[in-house]
C-alpha cells in the first residue's frame, strides 16, 4: 500500500515538473482568434479596405457609400449602422443586423447571385471590380452575423475563410435579358455586346444605338441588366441631333494609360439624361398613363461603366429594354428637364456656392431628378422654389462621377411660376479661376430629370 502511494507521488511529481521546471519548454497552446478579427485580417483588409474602395474618405467612391472598412473602424461602421443604399433604406435594412444575415446589407452585397435577393436589387455586388468571394467566406459572414455579429469571441470556423471555391460563376449564371417581344410585349431591346475590361482598369464607354423607329414611340418602362462589376448604366439622348457620334462605334472615355479620351469627353456635353443610373440592373416604370416620347429615327447613347481590380481580364455586357405603348394610351407625355447654368466663375483657392432658380410657366409634376457637374463639385442640391414647400431640399448628390438618380414614388406637384433651385458647392483648389466649359478642367451645373404638365 505504501509502495503504491510512492508510485503515484512520483507520477504526480513528474507531471508537475514538466510544467514548472525552467529547463522544460511547455507545449504551445493555440490562441483563439475572434471571428471578426479573422474576418478583418483575411477578408476585409485585403479585399475591401483598399485604396479607391473602402480605405479612406479620400476614395473617389466614398461619397456614394460612406463606408470605411480599415482595421479599428470597420466593426463600428458595420454593425447596427443604417445603410445609405436606397433599396436598403426603403426596407430599413442596416449594414449589419445582429442575428439576421438576411436583413443585413453587408451579406446581400457579398452574395453575387441576384436570385438570392428575390425582387430586391441592392446594386453592384462587392467587392466591386474583384471576384466573387468563396463559398466558405460567404458562409463565415453568414454564421458570424447569425451568431450576433460579436466583436469578440469565435463563432465561426476560421478555416472557412481559406476556402477557394467560388460562390458564383458568372459565365454560367449570366443570362441575357429577354427582349420585350420575347416577353410578349411591345418595345425594343438595345445592347452592348460582351467586351473586355482589362486587368486593374476602370472601363467606361459609350456607343450610339438606333431605335430603327419610322414613327415616334412612347416609352413607358426602362429595364436594364448588366454583368457583375458594373458600376452604372446610363442612357442619354442628344441636345443637338445634327452633331452625333457614329452609330455602333465604341468610344472609350479613358485610354489604356488612364488618360481621358478628350473627343469622347467633349461629346458628353451634348448629352441629355434619358434613363438608368448607378443601379445597373434597374427597372423603372413611369406612372400609369404616362410615357416618354422619342421622335422618329431616334438614337440613344448607351453608357456602361465597369471596374476590374483583379489581375485577370473581366467582361462587361449590357442590355436595355425600352417598353412602348400606343399613343392613344398616353394621357401625359413625359418631358425631360434640362436646366443648366452656363455663366459662372469659380475663383482660385476658394469654395464657391452657386444658386440659380428655374421656373415653370405651367403647372407641372416632377417624377425624377438627377444632376451633372465635374470634379470640383462637392455638393449638388435641388430645392423647391415657391409655394408651400419653398426651400425644401428634394435632391442631394456628392459624387460627381456617379450622380444619384431619384425616381419619386410621390411625384412633386408645382404650380405655374414655381420651380426648382440648384444650390451647387465647388472647391477650386487650383491656382487659376475655373469657368463653365466642356473639358475636364472646366465645370458644369445642370439639373436633369422628367416632368409632365398637368
Amino acid at each position: 500500500m505504501k509502495k503504491g502511494w510512492i508510485f503515484v507521488s512520483i507520477l504526480a511529481f513528474a507531471c508537475s515538473k514538466e510544467a514548472t521546471d525552467p529547463g522544460v519548454t511547455p507545449a504551445p497552446q493555440s490562441k483563439v482568434i475572434a471571428s471578426f478579427d479573422a474576418l478583418q485580417d483575411k477578408f476585409l483588409t485585403p479585399s475591401c479596405a483598399t485604396s479607391g474602395c473602402h480605405f479612406s474618405e479620400k476614395d473617389a467612391s466614398f461619397a456614394q457609400h460612406k463606408l470605411i472598412l480599415v482595421k479599428g473602424k470597420a466593426y463600428a461602421n458595420l454593425v447596427g449602422v443604417p445603410s445609405v443604399n436606397a433599396a436598403a433604406l426603403a426596407r430599413s435594412i442596416p449594414r449589419v443586423k445582429k442575428f439576421a444575415s438576411n436583413e443585413s446589407l453587408f451579406f446581400h452585397k457579398l452574395n453575387w447571385d441576384l436570385a438570392h435577393h428575390g425582387l430586391v436589387n441592392y446594386g453592384a455586388p462587392m467587392p466591386l471590380g474583384g471576384k466573387p468571394i468563396s463559398k466558405g467566406q460567404l458562409s463565415f459572414v453568414q454564421k458570424w452575423i447569425d451568431a450576433g455579429a460579436p466583436l469578440a469571441g469565435e463563432v465561426a470556423d476560421p478555416t472557412l475563410l481559406d476556402d477557394q471555391t467560388p460562390s458564383f460563376v458568372e459565365d454560367a449564371n449570366f443570362i441575357p435579358l429577354p427582349s420585350p417581344s420575347e416577353e410578349g410585349k411591345a418595345g425594343v431591346q438595345l445592347k452592348v455586346e460582351r467586351f473586355v475590361v482589362p486587368p486593374n482598369f476602370e472601363r467606361e464607354l459609350f456607343v450610339r444605338r438606333p431605335l430603327n423607329n419610322a414613327a415616334p414611340v412612347y416609352v413607358s418602362r426602362i429595364k436594364l441588366k448588366s454583368r457583375s462589376n458594373s458600376h452604372h448604366m446610363v442612357i442619354y439622348d442628344f441636345r443637338n441631333k445634327s452633331v452625333l457620334p457614329k452609330e455602333d462605334e465604341i468610344r472609350d472615355l479613358r485610354n489604356l494609360d488612364n488618360s481621358l479620351n478628350i473627343l469622347t469627353f467633349l461629346q458628353m456635353s451634348n448629352h441629355i439624361f434619358l434613363g438608368g443610373g448607378t443601379d445597373p440592373n434597374s427597372d423603372y416604370t413611369f406612372p400609369a398613363g404616362m410615357a416618354l416620347q422619342l421622335p422618329a429615327n431616334a438614337s440613344v447613347d448607351l453608357n456602361p461603366h465597369y471596374f476590374n481590380r483583379t489581375k485577370e481580364p473581366l467582361y462587361g455586357e449590357n442590355y436595355v429594354n425600352l417598353y412602348t405603348v400606343p399613343a392613344d394610351q398616353v394621357k401625359k407625355v413625359v418631358q425631360m428637364i434640362d436646366f443648366g447654368v452656363t455663366n459662372f466663375t469659380l475663383p482660385a483657392k476658394q469654395t464657391t456656392t452657386i444658386t440659380r432658380d428655374f421656373k415653370f410657366d405651367k403647372d407641372v409634376v416632377v417624377v425624377s431628378l438627377t444632376s451633372h457637374f465635374h470634379a470640383k463639385g462637392k455638393l449638388f442640391q435641388i430645392r423647391i422654389k415657391g409655394g408651400a414647400r419653398n426651400g425644401e431640399i428634394i435632391y442631394e448628390n456628392t459624387d460627381w462621377e456617379h450622380p444619384k438618380v431619384i425616381n419619386y414614388e410621390v411625384p412633386i406637384n408645382l404650380q405655374a411660376g414655381e420651380g426648382l433651385t440648384s444650390v451647387v458647392t465647388y472647391v477650386n483648389d487650383t491656382a487659376k479661376d475655373i469657368n463653365f466649359g466642356l473639358t475636364s478642367e472646366d465645370e458644369m451645373n445642370i439639373i436633369f430629370g422628367y416632368y409632365y404638365t398637368r
